[in-house]
């Protein structure tokens, strides 16, 4: 079996925060996810996660009017000089502040970052500028007294205007211009939001957050910038003339000379005139409602508004006629974003993780997804690995396809968070198991809720397990310690099973004998024969809480991760031991910005919350609470490889050490949070896994809820903090041969190469399609008389 997965795609998870772009075709849009970017291909309804990664999570991307070069910069102030092409990161650079916009000039060769009060411009890579070296800062800019929120340059990126905190906008030359250098604009009394030039103008549109909105004309066109003439040494007459100039100014007084000094000045300058305010007051509804996001384009001159209640408008500028309203959301609307011909505008919802394409015209969904907006518990494989299917804390069920990566049925049925998810036999029906007492089972066919499962008491389900035969529903308490038995065709409670004495997490039936596995905390793991004695077969006594099991595919062993970090072996013929992992060292484990003991010392209370077995039952795979996943081999009892789901320091418990940069006098600056009363942060308690969300800096816990193997054996995937992680085989290691025949062979190809019949040896590895081979080959070829080149086509 091979093990060289490798992070492939990101599911669960649409958009977390920050802003998202079209690509210049218009056909694809990006978003940020946690620290990884997602792309979405709108026409060939495809979803990928491209392989990069940062340290912190992302909060502002950009990317150029080619499409070839991207920059996202993490809240930390790293960014991040991406390569669309060869998927990869170029550069990086650290602005040491956080940046709140960063944008492309039109025709490539720059782009303006907005850091603190400053507006910073850059050249920008590419055979364009004729500048490879990335990150060369070209001029700062200054003037605003706030930070700098939100950029746009003209059509001919020759000036840019800036909106910033202090409600004013500025407009500012990137050259060298006589009658433009900087030009201060205001009218708004809350926080800009959003400024934008006209197509091929100087005039411009600024909204605040209060939903006002301000109409500028500029009396100059583009055309009218007069570039500045270059120093030259004055002439003796231009010397004398001066001179002259002098004494007439010391005649007349400085005061006048002041006056008439300005009125140069002024004349033939750049003057900005307001030909309009407009406000949504009337549109966005009663309450306090903000604007939050816009957004504008500038070849058919609409504008968009997304507000903090979830609706949005698009005006027809500069008249301001109303065009289309909608509410899309119950929270607010975190960015907004037009394609290149204006047809289609994505939105982004941070709170409910919400990502729609909206097509203003045809006033139809082009895209529409959304994640879970809670943590993941659980997944399932369907049987024919095409499926997804995962539970969440909040509530909802939902299917994604491998192959899109999108989510295609949600189901809303329950109440409460969902502990357990699975397929039946022939993938038709997803079974779940909810906190809210329930079992519920869903048709994939007519996405439907067909069948509810309870419990004559109120009980909190905390595991499932379905038979081989699709006939018989299993599920185990929470609260108390009972395992609940029904049938799958009528609904009906047919047993209870009692003996445990613990919550009962773990279930699993074999799947060539009719035997049911039960493991609890009770320090115990049951093996019940349902079907014959309706009772418990055999008793094995565990030296610590159990809190996973699964089965082997043959079902004749029976693995089992307890809280003290092992993995047990049992025979479920003869009910012995035969072998044992200690993954303690393996599973590894960070240190949390309030802990007060190493990451070495916080390992020991870490352990193993899920298992699963690979197809040919070799190997198995376990996470828990950590960010490392770990592959053991069975037999062997040896880490075959550890996996390290993400790299983003944002999540509590990734960094190994301490930061001392974060150490001050009064001791760790974490565990010191300014309130009114003056009271420090309260220390997480033990098993707590959702943290205080009330604190004003909330930092959510890294942590492996589950694993699955895909039963091709070619992937496997992980609910973790971050979303649902998909790690599959490389592609350039998988056997794919072409016009396969039974001579194509590698002992053939040998034999023809110890034959010195280089073409045909040739033919038969480029048939075989393995780069090892291929290479062997060409090798050979090399060396002999001739080269490779008599054995090429001409």
């Amino acid at each position: 079996m091979k093990y060289s997965y490798k992070f492939s795609n990101l599911l669960g998870t649409v958009y977390h925060r920050g802003n998202v772009i079209f690509t210049p075709d218009g056909s694809r849009i990006i978003s940020p996810v946690g620290n990884r970017l997602s792309i979405f291909d709108l026409k060939n309804n495809q979803s990928e996660t491209l392989p990069i990664e940062s340290n912190f999570t992302i909060t502002c991307i950009a990317i150029s009017p080619n499409g070839t070069t991207l920059i996202a910069v993490n809240e930390d102030g790293e960014a991040l000089l991406c390569s669309l092409l060869s998927r990869s990161v170029l550069h990086r650079y650290h602005f040491h502040k956080p940046i709140l916009d960063i944008k492309f000039s039109p025709d490539g060769r720059k782009f303006a970052v907005t850091k603190d009060t400053l507006i910073q411009v850059f050249h920008a890579p590419g055979p364009h500028s004729r500048e490879f070296n990335p990150f060369v800062l070209d001029r700062t800019f200054y003037g605003a007294y706030d930070d700098t929120t939100c950029i746009d340059w003209t059509t001919d990126s020759r000036v840019f205007a800036a909106g910033s905190k202090d409600m004013n906008t500025r407009v500012y030359a990137a050259g060298t211009f006589s009658n433009l250098v900087i030009y201060g604009l205001g009218g708004h009394s809350d926080i800009i939001n959003g400024c934008f030039f006209e197509k091929n103008s100087l005039d411009l549109y600024t909204l605040s957050q209060n939903g006002q909105l301000c109409v500028w004309e500029c009396d100059t066109d583009l055309d009218g910038l007069i570039p500045c003439k270059a120093k030259r040494d004055l002439s003796e007459d231009e010397l004398e003339a001066l001179e002259a100039t002098k004494q007439e100014v010391y005649k007349k007084g400085e005061a006048d000379a002041k006056k008439e000094e300005e009125k140069k000045n002024t004349e033939g300058r750049i003057l900005y005139k307001r030909l309009a305010k407009h406000s949504y007051k009337d549109l966005r509804g009663e309450g306090f409602v903000q604007m939050t996001s816009s957004a504008y384009q500038k070849q058919s001159h609409i504008l968009v508004a997304g507000f903090s209640n979830g609706s949005f408008f698009i005006h027809e500028m500069p008249e301001f006629n109303l065009i289309h309203s909608l509410s899309i959301s119950e929270q607010k609307i975190t960015t907004v974003a037009f394609n290149n011909t204006g047809d289609w505008i994505g939105f982004g919802c941070a709170e409910f993780g919400q990502l729609l394409v909206w097509e203003w015209q045809s006033e139809s969904y082009i895209l529409k997804q959304q994640g879970h907006f809670s943590n993941m518990s659980s997944l399932a494989y369907s049987p024919d690995g095409q499926n997804i299917v995962t539970g969440g804390q909040d509530g909802k069920i939902k299917v994604w396809n491998t192959s899109n990566g999108f989510c295609f049925v949600t189901f809303t049925e329950h109440t409460s968070g969902v502990s357990c998810v699975t397929f039946n036999h022939n993938g038709q029906v997803i079974l779940s198991a909810s906190l809210d007492g329930t079992v519920r089972a869903f048709d994939l066919n007519r996405y439907r809720n067909f069948r509810t499962f309870t419990s004559p008491q109120p009980v909190q389900f905390a595991s499932l397990a379905v038979d081989p035969s699709g006939e018989i529903v299993c599920a185990g308490g929470q609260d108390n310690f009972e395992i609940y038995v029904w049938s799958m065709q009528t609904g009906r409670l047919l047993d209870i099973l009692a003996g445990h004495v613990g919550p009962v997490n773990g279930l699993c039936f074999s799947k060539t004998r009719a035997m049911l596995a039960s493991a609890s905390w009770d320090k115990t793991l049951r093996l019940w024969d349902i079907f014959e004695s309706k009772g418990c077969r055999e008793t094995i006594n565990l030296t610590s809480d159990a809190l996973a099991i699964a089965f082997r595919p043959d079902g004749l062993q029976l693995a089992c991760a307890t809280i003290d970090c092992h993995i047990s072996f049992w025979d479920t013929v003869n009910g012995t031991l035969t072998g044992s992992i200690e993954g303690r060292k393996d599973l590894g484990g960070g240190r949390r910005e309030t802990d007060k003991i190493t990451a070495k010392k916080s390992r020991e209370g870490r352990s193993f919350t899920t298992l699963c077995y690979t197809a040919d039952g070799e190997c198995i795979i376990a996470g828990g609470q950590s960010k490392s996943v770990c592959l053991y081999h069975v037999n062997e009892q040896i880490l075959l490889k550890r996996f390290e789901i993400t790299k983003n320091f944002s999540f509590d418990g990734t960094e190994e050490y301490l930061d001392r940069r974060k150490m001050t006098e009064f001791g760790n600056i974490n565990l010191i949070e300014e309130s009114e009363e003056g009271a420090n942060r309260h220390i997480a308690l033990p098993g707590v896994r959702k943290g205080d969300m009330a604190a004003r800096h909330f930092r959510p816990d890294v942590r492996v809820t589950c694993v699955k193997f895909s039963p091709t054996g070619g992937a496997w995937a992980a609910t973790t903090t971050e979303g649902l992680l998909i790690f599959s085989l490389d592609h350039n290691l998988v056997f794919s041969p072409f016009d396969l025949d039974v001579d194509v062979t590698p002992e053939n190809v040998k034999k023809m190469l110890g034959a010195q019949e280089y073409l045909k040896a040739l033919t038969l590895a480029f048939r075989l399609n393995e780069q090892l081979l291929i290479q062997e080959v060409v090798e050979r070829i090399a060396t002999s008389d001739g080269g490779l080149y008599r054995y090429l086509p001409k």
